[in-house]
């Protein structure tokens, strides 16, 4: 009797130190957009076909608004938004490739390129999601 007790606990001593090294390897490591990393400056670059530089300037000022940051300064002649975000300051800046064409550019005001990437990629989602909506 204490024989088969003995080997039924070392049966379920067995079973939950590998279905707890089971639960360890199945977690992938994925980086969150909510964490900060090292962003490379080409990610921070974005191209818009068939959006002019005006409307992209008013989806980027959407786009901030949107993601509830806070605008700083914004200089419509230069295309540019300064805006606050998770305690630091960007600069996004619109450039007009041609007349369908636009390029739209957000980094770090004080050039730490260490920062949350759901700031950036957030952005060019919600351009990308109301590039075809009519500006009014």
């Amino acid at each position: 009797m204490k024989f088969r007790v003995l080997v039924v606990m070392m049966l379920l001593f067995a079973g939950f130190a590998f279905a707890e090294g089971e639960q360890v390897n199945s977690v992938p490591s994925v980086p969150s957009l909510t964490t900060p990393q090292n962003i490379s400056f080409e990610h921070c670059t974005k191209m818009f076909e068939g959006v002019n530089k005006e409307k992209l300037f008013y989806l980027t000022l959407s786009a901030v608004n949107a993601n509830k940051f806070s605008i700083e300064e914004i200089q419509t002649n230069n295309g540019y938004i300064m805006f606050s975000a998770a305690k630091n300051k960007y600069l996004a800046t619109v450039a007009g490739i041609d007349d369908k064409n636009s390029i739209l550019k957000i980094t770090p005001c004080n050039d730490i390129y260490y920062f949350q990437p759901g700031i950036v990629v957030n952005m060019f989602k919600y351009i990308e999601m109301n590039k075809n909506t009519e500006i009014k």
